[in-house]
């Protein structure tokens, strides 16, 4: 009878994560996200605009993972989403760039409270249930949930930017799923806080972070993992964004739907196209532990991902050197499927090396090595790209990610220590 009990338990508890994973993705406003920004704002300000985003993670990361780790993440996690919602009204109501600015710095504090923190929740539940063997497996499943809600959220941001021809409604809408995941935390058992302490200790919380940083320095596999994490996941970051405007120039080149409005030929295109591009995703996620046992481990499961990184970005050259915006549209999407075959192996390549105590921790550098990497490639793209001719603009993303592919292509020298593992 216990038997059935655990299992029931454990079942409810996968839902759980999966059910975070879904709501975390109701972003009714992410593929509009860069088109309402350009409303407002230049090429180059929507890059500096982004920049400061990624500096303010940076900031508040790795101490919110410190937080998280001392404090309880499930407090981290609803204060994350606390700070999404007010973000996501700030932006629905920003009229002057400095309102924008604000809604990004509230949007910085709920990345940075979020990122690590949930992960190292699933982890530590796989391995209070003996389980930790299937980090890859797990975290691929939670993540495909998550990119099945993505895909409907991008139908229903479409339908209203269709409907209304308005940006602020998708960002107001986005409100009630966050409210959902903070009831969803409360759910969640307590032992998942990890080890805390009472009350707030700023020394404790340093020394948690000086021991990860450490750890994370001092590690040579985990280190390279945490290489190969900011370079591929910021280079996926930096590029993916910039979907929704090359969208936006093939919608108004294409004779179709000439008998509607620019907005809402943008809704048809941009919606299609990130649907297709999640549901892509979600089977990526979900199959990501095949990836490793065809491969043999994932350290050649990554080297194998890296070759096909190159092959995108390539295809994204080609594409737009040849005039065919179509052939980059699909490059891009075949990076977003890509990443989302990388994403859990390489998640789970550095919780294997990082203690359980500081996995949080640990996975917040990871987090935030990733937001380096975009705080410095985004100004400098959105600099060059308005600076280029319209056939020529997102020349740019193609040329960043094949110099930055090569480079990490050159230097794996098979140093894990793990002999393939």
């Amino acid at each position: 009878m216990k038997e059935t009990h655990n299992s029931k338990d454990t079942s409810d508890m996968l839902r759980r994560f999966c059910l975070y994973g879904f709501v975390k993705n109701q972003k009714y406003f992410e593929p509009f996200l860069y088109l309402a920004l350009l409303d407002k704002l230049s090429f180059a300000g929507v890059g500096m605009l982004i920049g400061f985003r990624e500096l303010c993670v940076i900031v508040m990361e790795v101490p919110s993972g410190a937080v998280a780790d001392v404090l309880g993440r499930r407090r981290a996690m609803i204060i994350s989403h606390a700070c999404y919602i007010a973000a996501f009204v700030t932006f629905a109501l920003a009229g002057a760039a400095w309102q924008l600015y604000a809604a990004m710095f509230l949007f910085s504090i709920g990345e940075a409270f979020r990122t690590g923190t949930h992960k190292a929740m699933i982890f530590a539940w796989l391995a209070g249930e003996g389980r930790g063997d299937e980090k890859t497996s797990i975290y691929g499943q939670t993540r495909s949930w998550s990119q099945l809600g993505s895909a409907m959220s991008i139908a229903i941001g479409a339908t209203l930017v269709f409907v209304t021809q308005r940006y602020d409604i998708v960002f107001l809408l986005s409100t009630v799923p966050y409210t959902v995941n903070i009831v969803n935390f409360l759910t969640y058992p307590r032992d998942l806080d990890g080890a805390q302490t009472a009350g707030v200790k700023p020394g404790r919380m340093l020394q948690t972070m000086v021991r990860a940083v450490r750890q994370a320095l001092g590690n040579r596999p985990l280190r390279r993992a945490l290489a190969e994490a900011m370079t591929f996941n910021g280079l996926h970051k930096s590029s993916k964004e910039w979907l929704g405007p090359l969208l936006r120039v093939v919608a108004l080149q294409i004779p179709l739907f000439v008998f509607l409005t620019d907005r809402r030929r943008e809704a048809i295109l941009v919606g299609g196209v990130y649907i297709v591009l999640y549901f892509l995703s979600s089977y990526a996620s979900r199959h990501a532990g095949l990836v490793v046992r065809r491969a043999g481990s994932v350290r050649r499961a990554g080297r194998w991902l890296w070759w096909i990184n190159l092959a995108t970005f390539l295809l994204l050259a080609a594409g737009i050197l040849a005039g065919f915006m179509a052939i980059a549209i699909v490059a891009l999407v075949a990076m977003a499927v890509v990443q989302n075959f990388w994403r859990p192996i390489i998640v789970g390549r550095v919780a294997q090396y990082a203690d359980e105590s500081q996995t949080a921790t640990i996975l917040s550098i990871e987090s935030q090595s990733k937001t380096l990497f975009t705080a410095l490639a985004a100004p400098l793209l959105g600099w060059t790209i308005g600076m280029m001719s319209e056939e020529m603009r997102f020349l740019p993303l193609a040329i960043l990610g094949i110099v930055i592919t090569v480079i990490m292509l050159a230097t794996d020298k098979n140093n894990d220590g793990l002999h393939g593992r």
